[in-house]
């Protein structure tokens, strides 16, 4: 081969592929890269694509297509809610980006999701005193938001009018006490007829509308990303016919790990970590040099950088709530791009908002599950719209049974 690293276009068209494509095979560690010549352009290891191609001409059989499609992989289902794109996604073919700078609620959004139209689902739910069970649990402050709402959910769903209704009306009127419960619950109050970044922000008081305007944006930023973990274990569970209250609680589950909302407290603690240090770049330049991880750098969907954390970084330079925190996270986001050549994503963004104003990681975590809730009913009532049960095949690699006697 006359050279052993080959320009982004060569390389793409080797491998038969779109060059964001090609970005996301470097960011998922399947091809390296170096700085090209130029010291602007960056370029790609023959050897690396050469072997991706093997492997792709080896072929899979059906059974390995079907492993490879649920780890960042194919379509695996059919939604009509949100689409995701290098430069931004959309909500049934409307810009989650757009939506967010253009003043949306998240109630609003949820609508779009939903496919509401009318009368406004909101408009029915009058909120309601908890019963004695959930107010008992938020008495219990050392629960963490995440704990607490996915225990309450349940015993809402107890006494839950229409629960499993199947008139599409009665089904977003839940979804739509549902959502604003689950924002009640995140911040230990009670639920009423504010929009959800108004309660939030009063939940964690501070009233003040510039902090107010951030919750809205980043919960619209956050309220869908098409089939991730969560929403997928959400459709799968209302795929047996459980109740929204108990899909939701399967959505909470998945965000609990710490591969999923897990990745919002390490983005907290590492910001928290560096504004302590007098340089924050050499802090970010000696946890690369010990090979620790960033976290909070870097999407598989977005090779370019992810566009939700950029717009509300954007916001939250524009608002600068306590200037000199906000100023520090900005250097050490640029910092860390320019020592590993990855951006800031949305859990970074969310740990900044959250840092920035002097709230811990739960409430970054509160805030990507209050919004994420709208697209987990979204999934959960389309599923229950079309029906069937989500039950893949799975390859079996053990050991084989030997034969009877």
């Amino acid at each position: 081969m006359p050279s052993d690293y080959l320009t982004a276009r060569a390389a793409a068209e080797r491998l038969g592929v779109s060059l964001p494509t090609l970005y996301a095979y470097v960011s998922r560690g399947r091809i390296d890269s170096r700085p090209g010549a130029d010291g602007r352009s960056r370029e790609y290891r023959a050897e690396d694509v050469e072997r991706l191609i093997e492997r792709r001409q080896a072929g899979r059989g059906a059974a390995q297509g079907a492993a490879h499609s649920l780890a960042w992989g194919l379509p695996v289902l059919q939604t009509q809610i949100s689409l995701i794109r290098p430069h931004g996604h959309y909500y049934r073919g409307q810009s989650a980006l757009a939506l967010a700078e253009s003043g949306a609620t998240l109630e609003e959004v949820a609508r779009l999701l939903w496919g509401s139209g009318e009368p406004d689902p909101f408009a029915a739910v009058a909120p309601a005193p908890w019963p004695a069970a959930v107010a008992a649990l938020l008495r219990q402050r050392g629960l963490p938001p995440l704990e607490r709402t996915a225990a309450a959910l349940p015993l809402l769903a107890h006494d839950a009018p229409h629960s499993h209704s199947r008139d599409p009306l009665r089904r977003q009127q839940q979804a739509a006490r549902l959502l604003r419960e689950t924002a009640a619950l995140l911040c230990g109050g009670r639920p009423d007829r504010r929009p959800v970044h108004e309660r939030l922000a009063a939940g964690w008081r501070r009233e003040g509308a510039s902090f107010a305007d951030l919750v809205r944006r980043a919960l619209v930023l956050c309220a869908d990303h098409e089939l991730n973990a969560s929403a997928f274990a959400a459709r799968v569970a209302a795929s047996t016919g459980a109740s929204l209250h108990m899909a939701l609680c399967a959505g909470l589950a998945a965000l609990s790990g710490p591969q999923h909302g897990g990745a919002a407290a390490r983005s907290h603690a590492l910001i928290q970590e560096l504004l302590r240090e007098r340089r924050p770049a050499e802090g970010v330049r000696e946890r690369l040099r010990r090979g620790d991880p960033l976290p909070g750098f870097g999407h598989p969907l977005y090779p370019e950088g992810d566009p939700r954390a950029e717009a509300l970084l954007r916001a939250l330079d524009a608002v600068r709530p306590r200037p000199a925190a906000a100023g520090r996270i900005r250097l050490l986001a640029e910092a860390a791009q320019a020592q590993c050549g990855l951006r800031p994503n949305l859990d970074f963004a969310l740990a900044a908002l959250a840092c920035a104003h002097g709230l811990d990681a739960d409430a970054a975590l509160a805030i990507f599950a209050a919004g994420r809730a709208a697209g987990w009913l979204a999934h959960a009532l389309e599923q229950q719209a079309e029906g069937g049960l989500i039950r893949p095949r799975a390859h079996y690699a053990g050991d084989r049974p030997g034969r009877p006697p």
